[in-house]
């Protein structure tokens, strides 16, 4: 049985899996094509973010009738669940981020 607290644990190491394994496999394209590993891992963590959140949450069309229903038949809840896996895949993604810069020793 998935529970709210289950899912939301889920959706937040779904973002962090994916923006660190696009990261860290990404770079070593780099180094295969011999270009600077640390440039295109920290390129990728950027670019790579705004998906992984949409893939932690399984897609943003459902997400969005989720909502719509919610805000136009007055589904209060199911709306402020949405904004919480929301939040939570965000926060996931962002940690990642963080990790990998303090991987690569930046800062931004």
């Amino acid at each position: 049985m998935e529970t709210f607290i289950n899912k939301l644990v889920l959706i937040y190491f779904t973002a962090l899996g994916v923006l660190l394994g696009a990261s860290l496999v990404g770079s070593l394209s780099a180094v295969l094509v011999r270009e600077p590993p640390v440039t295109t891992m920290l390129k990728l963590a950027r670019d790579v973010k705004i998906w992984a959140i949409a893939a932690a949450i399984g897609g943003t069309f459902s997400t969005f009738e989720i909502l719509e229903g919610g805000l136009f038949q007055g589904e209060m809840r199911s709306v402020i669940k949405q904004l919480f896996y929301i939040v939570s895949a965000l926060a996931g993604a962002q940690s990642a981020h963080y990790l990998i810069l303090a991987l690569c020793g930046a800062k931004e």
